[in-house]
């Protein structure tokens, strides 16, 4: 159905939806962390950043945290420096730092800022060492095999966890109606800088905000149980459950412990939604169906989005 033909009726039935969360959301902060498909194919490029514009045009301040792990990587294999992965981390030396901040920084910050504001929306690109707002800490990776009496240190350099999150920066730019556009990278006390897992920062800058939402944008349409169907809503206990009998595991796991740890941080609700459907961030947040998975502390929360 083309916009020509597109029934008057039908628009104005959806937005007669969406008036009751837009009048319970005006206001509250959501945090959207963006990646995967949602920023590698156009279609969702130009919706997601449609998506942020039409959130703050309607009271809703959204904050996003961006990934860039394949660009990072097309960007070292052109310059032929090798990339090397331990548990699912990227080895940062000095030199892949710099690439490092050159991509996510730079590259793919400005990036999004840009289709943002070309989309009617005033963004403002940083990185967690503008207002030292991300101060990390170098992550320490154990290893252990049946075999070893202690577990082994790894030292894979630049990556980072969060120590703490300043908010000073993101609450000015939310109150001057900016969407901020932060790239995980954080700052020690010393002035190094980290590599941080972006769905972590996301949770820990909702936490900091006392957020309404976190939004994980992912490439699987949610949280699944052992027959493969989405499971649309649970609470944080049935959650914990989930992670004690198997069914969550893999790579599925950081990023529901990330959701796990900002709900029970206070965050209203965490949302793990499927980035490769088009407008998945309002369909969550303004529709009775949503497109994912919500998590709160409260079996009661009520139709959310």
């Amino acid at each position: 159905m083309t916009d020509k033909t597109r029934d008057p009726r039908l628009v104005v039935e959806v937005l007669s939806e969406a008036l009751p969360y837009i009048q319970r959301f005006s206001g509250k902060t959501v945090v959207v962390k963006y990646g995967g498909n949602a920023m590698t194919e156009d279609t969702l490029i130009d919706s997601f950043a449609r998506n942020m514009v039409l959130m703050k045009e309607v009271g809703i301040n959204p904050v996003v945290v961006h990934g860039g792990g394949p660009q990072i990587g097309d960007l070292l294999k052109k310059l032929n420096i090798e990339s090397r992965f331990v548990n699912g981390m990227r080895v940062t030396d000095a030199e892949t730092m710099d690439v490092v901040e050159m991509v996510l920084g730079g590259l793919v910050n400005k990036g999004i800022v840009n289709l943002i504001n070309q989309c009617g929306g005033k963004a403002i690109g940083l990185t967690g060492k503008d207002g030292a707002q991300i101060r990390a800490r170098q992550l320490k990776v154990e290893h252990q095999t049946p075999e070893m009496t202690a577990p082994e240190i790894i030292d894979i350099g630049h990556v980072g966890e969060v120590e703490h999150i300043s908010t000073d920066l993101i609450e000015m730019l939310a109150e001057r109606d900016f969407i901020p556009v932060i790239a995980p990278i954080g700052v020690d006390a010393e002035g190094h800088s980290y590599n941080i897992n972006a769905d972590l920062v996301a949770g820990k800058v909702a936490e900091a905000l006392g957020a309404e939402k976190l939004m994980l944008l992912t490439n699987v349409a949610g949280l699944m149980n052992a027959e493969g169907e989405v499971l649309t809503g649970l609470t944080t206990a049935q959650v914990d459950a989930l992670i004690s009998d198997g069914t969550i595991h893999g790579g599925m796991l950081p990023k529901i412990r990330c959701a796990l740890d900002a709900v029970k941080g206070g965050v209203c609700s965490a949302h793990i939604i499927d980035g490769r459907v088009p407008h998945a961030t309002l369909l969550e947040i303004f529709t009775n169906a949503g497109v994912g998975t919500l998590i709160t502390d409260d079996a009661h929360e009520g139709p959310a989005g």
